[in-house]
């Protein structure tokens, strides 16, 4: 019994030894390999070539598509007191310029109007009449947006042909994302007495473009365009990229850039009983005092806040 248990190892141990060897011989001559392992074996290289190429050392698609932050939810009755202040954003100051470039978008990376312009398009974000007001009550289309936004100018032209006279013709101008240079924000200061803590929201953001006078071109006004209710609108902004001039590596969303208020801007009015800007009763260097007062204001109500 112990002689035939013996002989069946060793025909095992050849069998094994056999097979090893052909393996062996199979891999050191491509010849050997049967056609259908070497289709095998190429597909994986097709795949290779084949794959989209990536843009960077790794893919950043995936690092743009996340969620805003929340915000701590805050009860009425959890509101001591509470402030509603409006700035202006001008984006020709250098630290507000991520929110401008690029003018060509192009590897997700927009500027904030032309993210804003693409949201209202698809119907994702509701552009506000600024017409009647900042509350946010009649909601535009993006077909009734471009109608607004858009500006018609009267010139004349000559004839190609005779008798070469001239004649009058209206000609439409589109609306550049680059031709918005600030934009004005509303926002609420609150103190918090359940997690004291003195907080601020970003209600609503409204682009802003300069009225040129068709002459000789002077500046005449500010014309808001359109009012955009910033809680809506923060999933779309938390998916756009926001270029940091630092780091590369380390760039972040519109969200962030309005959450940490990278920004810089200055009040242009306060709650107040007569409803009234700033402009419209300081002047001068009077008007740059009084916002700066509001400004001081609030930083003072939260230093008084605590004793030290």
């Amino acid at each position: 019994m112990k002689k035939i248990i013996v002989f069946i190892s060793f025909l095992c141990i050849i069998f094994s030894f056999t097979k090893i060897s052909a393996q062996v011989q199979t891999s050191t001559n491509p010849q050997a390999i049967p056609e259908e392992q070497k289709i095998q074996q190429e597909e994986p290289k097709k795949d290779t070539l084949m794959a989209t190429p990536i843009d960077g050392i790794t893919d950043m698609s995936e690092k743009f598509n996340k969620t805003p932050t929340p915000y701590p939810y805050v009860r009425d009755a959890d509101i001591g007191w509470q402030k509603r202040i409006w700035r202006v954003i001008d984006l020709r100051e250098k630290m507000n310029q991520p929110l401008y470039y690029p003018e060509t978008p192009h590897n997700h990376w927009k500027s904030l109007m032309t993210v804003f312009l693409d949201a209202i398009k698809e119907g994702s974000l509701t552009a506000y009449d600024a017409a009647i007001g900042d509350e946010f009550i009649t909601p535009l289309s993006y077909k009734e947006l471009l109608e607004r936004v858009e500006s018609k100018q009267t010139t004349q032209m000559q004839r190609p042909d005779p008798p070469y006279d001239y004649y009058d013709t209206v000609i439409s101008i589109k609306l550049e994302p680059t031709a918005i240079k600030k934009y004005r924000i509303k926002e609420d200061w609150f103190f918090d007495k359940q997690r004291s803590m003195f907080e601020v929201r970003i209600i609503g953001i409204c682009p802003v473009v300069d009225v040129l006078d068709e002459k000789d071109g002077t500046l005449r006004a500010y014309k808001p365009l359109f009012w955009i209710y910033f809680p809506e609108a923060r999933p779309i902004l938390a998916k756009a990229e926001v270029f940091n001039r630092f780091n590369s590596a380390a760039r972040f969303t519109y969200d962030d850039y309005f959450w940490k208020r990278l920004f810089s801007s200055y009040i242009y009015k306060e709650d107040n009983q007569y409803d009234r800007t700033i402009g419209e009763y300081a002047k001068g260097v009077d008007r740059i005092l009084e916002s700066d007062r509001v400004k001081e204001e609030l930083f003072n109500f939260e230093q008084f806040l605590w004793e030290y």
